[in-house]
């Protein structure tokens, strides 16, 4: 299969680059940095860029009806108004802990927000605080899973009846039955990723069932098949991805965002914090739903 042309998106650059988003209406993609707590819109046809302040540390963003984003921020979650940067909170995970925040998160089928935490500095034996939270539209708070040290990767399949989360600590991909009222059954493990060197991070699906995930600690982008199995790789012109979107055209090309310093990992690479886009890879990204806020 022929090799993906890489460039950069923009000359902009983040600590810790996370959460991309395609923006189809807008032609823009949407990411953040999460140390700083700067949201980013790039045009993806100039690479020109605005910016906007949020609460540090931001975990994740998803788009919402009209001009609006959800967004995860350390122990709430919140309302963005693109245009005014005006904040509207609407609910608390009630998790207070210096080493637990939310983190990585996506809006589901039903316009609910999932997102989940992660819980660093964790003592030997020490079980993980926090979880996996769905917050509904009318603002209901539940709790889908427990016992996650870092998620990430949250991706749900397009007839909206299965689910993906990685554990980055654990190294591992899990596989959910998503039931009609939002909630997760028949947990089971789909990908361990320790003998490939690297914690999985963020995801996407392709139409054809693949997850792609940024393998962070090995500077490469993965494909597995519907099985688990990995059957394509993407070394990248940086060393740690974080995340990663379909976007563009027909959703047919790949965004991923990047670490320059995230306080544990850091790279002076030249690209390093920036947006790399992979185009002819030869697949079409699956969309993704949109939370129903604002």
């Amino acid at each position: 299969m022929q090799s993906p042309e890489i460039t950069p998106l923009s000359t902009d650059r983040a600590q810790l680059g996370e959460s991309p988003v395609w923006d189809a209406a807008a032609g823009v993609l949407i990411w953040i940095d999460s140390r700083t707590g700067t949201l980013f819109e790039t045009d993806a046809a100039t690479g020109q860029t605005r910016s906007h302040p949020l609460p540090a540390p931001v975990g994740s963003v998803a788009l919402a009806r009209g001009n609006m984003l959800v967004a995860a921020l350390r122990g709430a979650v919140v309302l963005v108004d693109r245009a005014t940067g005006q904040l509207r909170e609407l609910a608390q995970t009630g998790v207070n802990h210096p080493d637990v925040r939310l983190n990585d998160g996506k809006a589901d089928p039903d316009g609910a927000f999932v997102t989940g935490t992660m819980h660093i500095n964790r003592a030997a034996g020490q079980a993980p605080l926090g979880g996996l939270y769905r917050l509904s539209p009318t603002g209901v708070l539940s709790v889908l899973d427990t016992g996650i040290g870092v998620s990430n990767g949250p991706a749900f399949t397009p007839d909206g009846r299965g689910f993906y989360l990685a554990d980055s600590a654990a190294r591992r991909i899990w596989h959910y039955r998503r039931a009609r009222d939002g909630s997760l059954q028949g947990k089971t493990l789909f990908a361990d990723t320790q003998a490939l060197g690297s914690a999985p991070d963020g995801a996407a699906l392709d139409t054809g069932g693949g997850l792609w995930v940024a393998m962070v600690h090995i500077g490469a982008v993965l494909r597995f098949d519907p099985q688990g199995r990995v059957d394509r790789r993407i070394d990248l012109p940086l060393p740690h991805p974080t995340s990663l979107a379909f976007g563009g055209p027909d959703l047919r090309d790949l965004f991923v965002t990047s670490i320059r310093d995230s306080g544990r990992i850091s790279s002076d690479a030249p690209l390093s914090g920036g947006v790399l886009r992979l185009r002819g890879l030869g697949v079409q990204g699956a969309p993704v739903f949109t939370a129903a806020f604002g």
